[in-house]
Order: structure tokens, then sequence, then C-alpha cells
């Protein structure tokens, strides 16, 4: 005897079972598992990239700023000098770039006059937002180039 149509119809049209399911989420939680930390690597180095992209992009703003005025900021001028000129400061022909945006990591570039590591220092303390640390958390600068890290 045969089955009818319709049922024949709703036996291809079955969801799929538990067991199928169990599987399928396993494999999924293994591919995490293993590509997930090289995706997490690389967004981190990709922010580190991008500060060293915007400290850079500062300092050149700054060298302009120097060109024109003379001077750096002073540090209570500070990043904000080079889109609008400080009260009393002579030469000024800026804007020399747009608002300074956070660093990947949301905060404020610091800026140093004098600075510790030449006459003045651009940095981000990194993902922790403390001094020193490895990886995303490690500090970047103008100090250490284009390469450094």
């Amino acid at each position: 005897m045969t089955r009818p149509l319709s049922r024949r119809r709703r036996n291809r049209e079955d969801g799929f079972t538990l067991l199928e399911m169990l599987v399928v989420i396993a494999i999924i939680g293994l591919l995490m598992a293993i590509v997930g930390p090289q995706v997490l690597a690389q967004l981190n180095k990709a922010k580190t990239h991008a500060a060293k992209i915007q400290i850079v992009s500062t300092e050149s703003a700054l060298d302009e700023f120097q060109a024109d005025v003379g001077r750096y900021p002073t540090q209570a001028e500070g990043l904000a000098a080079l889109t609008t000129a400080p009260p009393g400061t002579i030469g000024w022909n800026g804007p020399y770039s747009k608002p300074v945006p956070p660093d990947p990591w949301g905060q404020p570039y610091h800026y140093q006059n004098p600075g510790k590591h030449g006459e003045i220092d651009i940095y981000t303390l990194g993902s922790d937002n403390a001094e020193g640390g490895t990886g995303s958390a490690s500090d970047v600068g103008n100090w250490q180039g284009a390469q450094g890290g």
C-alpha cells in the first residue's frame, strides 16, 4: 500500500532532529574556539596600527604648528591648539588638523611638552589605559617610529 501524497510531503518538510542540531552547534562551537582568538588578535593589531597612524598624523600637524609659530603648543594649550588659535599666539595659520579623535580604545591621546622621549611626546596607553603592558595593552607613542611597538 502506498502512502498518500500529503504524507510524503510532510516527511520531506520535517525539521532537523535534535541530534542533528546538536552536531551542528558543536561544529560551530569548535570553529569559534579555533578561529575566534585569531580574529580578536587581528582586531587588536589593527587597533594598535590605527593608533600609530593617528599619532604620526598628529605629530605632522604639530610640526606645521611649530613651523608657523616657532614652538610646539605648551602643555596647557595641548592638542586643541591644532584646531583653535591659543590666545596671544603670533603666526598661527591653522587649523592644522581636524580635532584629534580619541585613540582606538576611546581614550584621549596624551600630549607632553617637554616630552620624556623627545621634544614632544604624543601617545596612548593602549587598551588598559595604564602605563606599560603588552599586546593591545602596550603603550604606543611617537618616539617608537612607524614600526615601533
